[in-house]
């Protein structure tokens, strides 16, 4: 399922979308949310100043521009859903169809989670601060939501060849490990498996766990420890050496938690320029 809005993320979501359903060989499914129009306010008793009369035309005034709004803005999602449409055809992609619907985002995509394989949503949306850097406010309620594989589409989709494993041994990651082995999604790609900190030897025999899962499923991967902060090493390793997807656990007991569950989304997700895939 691939969630659509008016932002520029628009196009890689689609793409991002399109390359995740031909590895998976699901059908793609687009779709769009109209927030719930509010209630047009009451208006303030201003009978003294402006009459009664003309209070009542206002409010009306008031209520016909609010239809004509919702109406303009279901004219553009059938637009962004048929482009999307029209992308994915021309990618190849056969079975697909798209859903517009009215009401609260994170509601509705719960709603249809027992029959979605994968979300795909873009790291910001129409509202966010770009200048900021902030994250939508919807892909942070997502996150915390949603119980499905997650795709976060970075700003523009690039062919993805090699991804990482964000890897510290605990259940949620090592979840993470048999989750990759057993999906079609990124079987044929290179994988790095990363571990941040000091190489104890818990680490090291979950390491060699891990490595055995990727071996006998037949990926190729290199595997590190590199000491430092989680989020400072996996950021740079996913900027100096050439990863096209980050794959991460959405909830652990650990450091990498931190970066996924806070006050704010994770601060990898924020910095990394290439598209992240949390897994729970």
């Amino acid at each position: 399922m691939a969630c659509l809005d008016t932002s520029v993320y628009t196009d890689s979501v689609v793409d991002h979308a399109t390359w995740a359903a031909q590895r998976l060989g699901a059908p793609l499914q687009f779709l769009h949310v109209l927030d719930r129009q509010p209630q047009v306010a009451q208006m303030a008793d201003y009978s003294g100043n402006i009459g009664v009369h003309a209070q009542t035309e206002l409010l009306s005034e008031l209520v016909e521009l609010d239809e004509k709004r919702s109406k303009l803005a279901a004219q553009q999602g059938r637009q962004l859903l048929a482009h999307a449409r029209g992308r994915a055809t021309a990618a190849g992609v056969v079975e697909h169809d798209a859903v517009q619907r009215h009401g609260a985002f994170v509601e509705t995509i719960t709603e249809d989670e027992d029959d979605v394989r994968l979300f795909v949503l873009g790291k910001r949306g129409e509202h966010a601060d770009f200048d900021k850097g902030h994250l939508g406010a919807n892909l942070e309620r997502a996150v915390r939501s949603v119980h499905r594989p997650l795709l976060v589409a970075s700003r523009a989709f690039r062919p993805i060849q090699r991804f990482a494993i964000a890897f510290d041994g605990s259940p949620t990651t090592r979840k993470c490990v048999e989750m990759v082995v057993k999906s079609p999604l990124l079987q044929g790609l290179h994988c790095d498996l990363l571990s941040a900190g000091n190489a104890t030897f818990e680490l090291r025999e979950a390491q060699n766990w891990a490595k055995r899962q990727l071996e006998q499923a037949g990926f190729e991967f290199d595997a590190r420890i590199i000491a430092g902060d989680p989020e400072a090493v996996i950021g740079e390793h996913v900027a100096n050496q050439g990863v096209d997807l980050l794959v991460m656990g959405a909830y652990g007991h650990s450091r990498i938690r931190q970066l996924i569950v806070g006050s704010t989304t994770t601060a990898m997700i924020r910095g990394c320029q290439v598209p992240v895939l949390l897994l729970r």
